[in-house]
Order: structure tokens, then sequence, then C-alpha cells
């Protein structure tokens, strides 16, 4: 096995063919050193597969498929576990973890400023809701739910994170063990608020930096009211469970 290698990027993907090749390019352009990805597809009818494939043939992706769509939440987790355990071919446990969409909502751009971060914290998220992060193209509807969700999150976890629903997030490989992720429950977006309070919880050294996040550029967004559900009872749930 190799030397602990500096990142792996992790993105779920389903029906993002219109958006993966640009977005792989991109990430392997950014000029991280041993940068290794790991894309989780929950069986994409549009062939999102594929077109990972082929692009693994000239970068270093590691392509988990999965027979059906099984949730935000249960992919980052299955990616994660085979992650500590050295399961991503001979690439050895990396340094940092970087979780994010694969719609370009989150800027790749950003990833050198999450992984300068992760030197004094354990946990770094890229916030929308801190000063100097906003959101574009989303409608008053949209701004409400979000803004709704994270003050509901956040009163009843007890927190202090602005953006607790935030899915573009850096770990240290120390914060991934602590959170032991076989543990995690959340199927949906709820993963994103159990993650950080389980980390919080663990002692953790968590930060917030400003992003700017931008609606996706192609296809359609996967947010739906049972995502929406389980994060109103699944919150109660980690409270009441601890």
């Amino acid at each position: 096995m190799k030397n602990p290698t500096s990142v792996f990027i992790v993105i779920p993907t389903y029906n993002e063919r219109g958006n993966i090749p640009t977005l792989i390019e991109a990430l392997f352009g950014l000029g991280i050193p041993d940068l290794k990805l790991i894309v989780v597809d929950d069986a994409s009818p549009d062939g999102t597969a594929e077109a990972v494939r082929e692009l693994a043939v000239s970068y270093p992706i590691h392509l988990i498929e999965r027979s059906a769509k099984r949730g935000l939440g249960t992919a980052y987790a299955e990616a994660f576990q085979a992650i500590l355990a050295g399961r991503v071919r001979d690439w050895g446990v990396p340094d940092h973890v970087v979780q994010m969409d694969a719609d370009w909502s989150h800027d790749p751009a950003v990833i050198p400023r999450l992984l300068d971060a992760a030197r004094e914290h354990d946990v770094v998220i890229g916030s929308r809701y801190i000063a100097g992060g906003g959101i574009q193209n989303w409608d008053r509807s949209r701004r409400a739910l979000s803004f709704f969700a994270n003050h509901y999150a956040r009163r009843v976890l007890g927190v202090p994170y602005r953006d607790l629903t935030a899915g573009f997030k850096c770990y240290r490989r120390t914060a991934l063990e602590a959170l032991d992720c076989g543990r995690l429950s959340s199927v949906g977006y709820n993963f994103q608020i159990e993650t950080v309070y389980r980390a919080h919880t663990a002692g953790l050294r968590i930060a917030e930096i400003p992003i700017t996040f931008t609606e996706r550029k192609h296809g359609i967004s996967k947010m739906n009211l049972g995502i929406m559900l389980e994060s109103f009872w699944k919150v109660l749930l980690l409270r009441l469970r601890g």
C-alpha cells in the first residue's frame, strides 16, 4: 500500500452526465498534488457512469456503481468507509477528504481554501450563511426553506454553525474516523446535518469559510418532500439519541 495521499474528493451522482465531464476536468486542473477522485453513481439512466469510466482512462478516478438510487447520505457513508479501510485500489488512505456536489453548485476553485483551513481544523464547511457567502439563482421559496431548515436544526441541536445543510466540506482523515461512518443513519440531505452534529459532539474543531452556492447548470434538483421530512424528524432523533 502506498503512503497516505493528500486529497480524495468524493462526489455522488445521479443523472449528472451533463455536468460530470467538465467538473472532473476542472478538478484535475487545480494542480493539487496526489489528487484522487471517487464517484459514487446510483445507476444513473443517463449514462453518467459511462462518462466517468471514459474519463478514468486519463485521470485517477475510482467509480463505485450501485444498483439503485439509494440516497446521497448512504453514498457518502459507503465511500468514506471504503476510504478509511484502504479499499480504494492501492491508493492508501488520504490526509484529507473533500465532499461536493456534481452539478457545479460548488465551485472547484474553493477546494484549495478548504484545504488551507483544514490545516488548523478537523472539519471545514463551505458556508453560504456567513459573511462573504451567498446563493445565486434561487427563488424566494427555496431561500426561505433553506433558511428555516438551518435555523431549526441549529436551535434543536444547540450548535453554533450557520450552514448545517452545506454539502461542500473538507474532513481530516482523523475526523472521518471519529465520526464512525457505519453509525450514520441519514439517507438524504440530513446527512449534512448529522455529520456536523456528530463532529461537534465528538469535540472536533469545526470552521466555516464563505462560499457562493450557484444553482445547478444542467439537470433537475434532487430535493423533494421526502427529503425535507427526513430532515425534520431525523434532527429530533439526533437530539434525543445524542
